[in-house]
């Protein structure tokens, strides 16, 4: 059976499985829809979290970053992990015992203000919309590519997949979708994985393939240095970016991850706040298989790349080459006339083009594995946007129709109206989403880091500040978020999009790129936090009286109402 045939069996096997769920699970309440009932087990809910936290980024993009970037790929893996840990540590069992759905709703009581209530939102839907669109591109790489359609097309029908499943589930068949969801990318990140890694060093653990010896009895990274300095590139195992750069990245990944609203809420939906640690531990396991293998992943796909193009007859290219040709990610253009592929550093030189998003999904094809492969990492990687999606989705929804209607607006809207209402503003964002995923800002994992750094810059410090300091008041929170957002934002809009010609190391601010700036823009938000709480009035005594019982790590307030 061709390509074509096998992906539409296993894509169309998983969309049923996750369709089937979510009418299995449909939410029929408002705690049903924003926290799955709260009812949970910490297993399936760190298998949830770790679909919703692996996103195209992770299975699409990040091994393409890692084969293109070699060495200076790693901030990727470590801020993302470290701030998996981040997140578990300091600030999940906090948010769980503080019993609140939503980012915003924390950030409203704890700060005793509707303002700062209003600003969250403003934050967490800017931050989820940033993230979905690049969700929706890979989204739209994978459909292109394995069904033969139009990117725009491909967004498109995942745009209705997802609407499908968020808005008649909620939480409920979200969490129950991405379980499901999980078991798939998994599987297809791992399977040809296992098969590459055996193929060129004999290991079925690619983790140790990738520190293996090739068949000529070179070491697999030595190999892929010779070849890469060879055509003018810097060696593999070399970084390039300034130390301070690869550190504040890293920095911003990491606070970044900790303030996603998308990945707290998840503490949410279990029983008890020890089911939160739990689910936490369960999640990082689950991450850690895919993370840890991702460097292997990139370095095959690099290695067999350069094996299967460079200083190749253009008129015996490799099959790969004109499938992913079709869609637009390759361009071949012979600029010498000589017949033969030069793929090198100098780009007034270079004959091929390759999209960095497509390294993991065309990693199959280029070693030739069987076609059943092929088409089950095309589901894989739906599986691990689509994941993701859903869960950024419900994240706007739930700030729209929780934080804005029933805790601002309307107060007295009937729980039936809420839940209508947040199934309007799922459609709506879903919507927005796709355009985002049509017309993106960048590459998915670039897309996705600035998500990060408006994230770190914004939530991070109020949700620290408001679970660790009893003298933080609403006025520094406020002008603290609206401050770390608005340069935050600012910087990465000057470099990305009003200039990008200036986007140079040499021109940017201490030589920090708009990838780690975040970081800057959390510190800060630290510091104004901290100078306009000492300015003005304390908290009251109840909201001191509050932060002193979060802190004791036993039993969980069922809701704030009661202070």
């Amino acid at each position: 059976m061709g390509i074509l045939t096998w992906t539409y069996i296993i894509v169309g096997i998983t969309f049923a499985l996750y369709i089937g769920i979510a009418i299995w699970s449909r939410a029929g309440s408002t705690k049903e829809f924003y926290v799955a009932g709260g009812g949970v087990s910490p297993l399936a809910n760190g298998m949830a979290t770790a679909a919703d936290w692996m996103s195209a980024a992770s299975f699409i993009s990040m091994a393409g970053l890692i084969s293109f970037m070699g060495y200076d790929g790693s901030v990727y893996l470590m801020g993302w992990t470290g701030g998996y840990v981040l997140l578990a540590l300091l600030l999940a069992p906090y948010l769980r015992k503080f019993g609140k759905f939503t980012v915003p709703d924390f950030v409203g009581d704890r700060y005793y203000s509707r303002t700062a209530r209003m600003v969250a939102v403003v934050c967490a839907i800017f931050i989820s919309f940033t993230y979905v669109a690049g969700q929706m591109r890979g989204v739209g790489i994978v459909f292109s590519r394995f069904l033969e359609v139009e990117i725009e097309t491909g967004v498109i029908i995942g745009m209705i997949i997802v609407l499908f499943y968020a808005v008649l589930g909620g939480m409920k068949g979200i969490t129950y979708t991405q379980v499901a969801q999980f078991c798939v990318l998994i599987f297809a990140y791992m399977v040809p994985a296992v098969f590459i890694s055996i193929m060129l060093t004999g290991n079925p653990i690619p983790q140790l393939g990738l520190g293996s010896q090739v068949s000529d009895g070179t070491y697999l990274l030595d190999k892929l240095d010779g070849m890469l300095t060879e055509l003018g590139f810097a060696a593999y195992t070399n970084g390039s970016k300034a130390t301070i750069d690869v550190f504040f990245i890293t920095a911003a990944l990491m606070v970044g991850t900790a303030g996603l609203p998308h990945v707290i809420v998840r503490f949410f939906t279990v029983p008890k706040v020890k089911d939160a640690r739990k689910s936490a531990g369960y999640a990082l396991v689950f991450i850690a298989i895919l993370y840890t293998t991702a460097p292997a992943v990139g370095a095959f796909g690099m290695y067999n790349m350069l094996n299967t193009t460079s200083n190749q007859p253009i008129a015996s290219m490799p099959q790969w080459v004109g499938n992913w040709g079709k869609t637009g990610l390759i361009t071949v253009t012979d600029k010498n006339a000589d017949g033969v592929i030069q793929y090198v550093k100098n780009a007034d030189q270079n004959e091929l083009v390759i999209d960095k998003d497509i390294m993991v999904l065309a990693n199959p094809e280029i070693a030739r594995l069987p076609n059943w492969v092929i088409a089950l990492v095309a589901a894989g990687g739906l599986a691990a946007a689509l994941s993701t999606a859903a869960g950024l989705l419900l994240v706007i929804s739930t700030s729209i129709s929780h934080d804005l209607l029933k805790n601002s607006f309307m107060p007295d809207i009937s729980e039936k109206n809420e839940l209508i209402a947040a199934r309007v503003a799922a459609t709506a964002a879903v919507v927005v989403a796709g355009y985002f995923g049509i017309y993106p800002p960048g590459f998915v994992a670039e897309v996705v880091a600035f998500a990060f750094g408006l994230a770190a810059a914004s939530f991070f410090p109020v949700i620290i500040m408001g679970i660790f300091s009893k003298t933080m008041n609403k006025q520094g929170a406020i002008w603290g978020m609206v401050t770390g957002l608005a340069f935050t934002l600012a910087y990465i809009s000057y470099f990305k999009f009003i200039n990008p010609a200036a986007n140079l190391p040499e021109n940017w601010w201490f030589h920090i790129s708009p990838e780690g700036i975040g970081t800057l823009g959390m510190v800060l938000n630290f510091i104004v936090s901290f100078v306009i709480s000492k300015m003005t009035p304390p908290p009251p005594a109840h909201i001191q009286d509050l932060v002193e019982d979060i802190r004791i790590p036993r039993g969980a307030v069922a809701s704030t109402a009661a202070h």
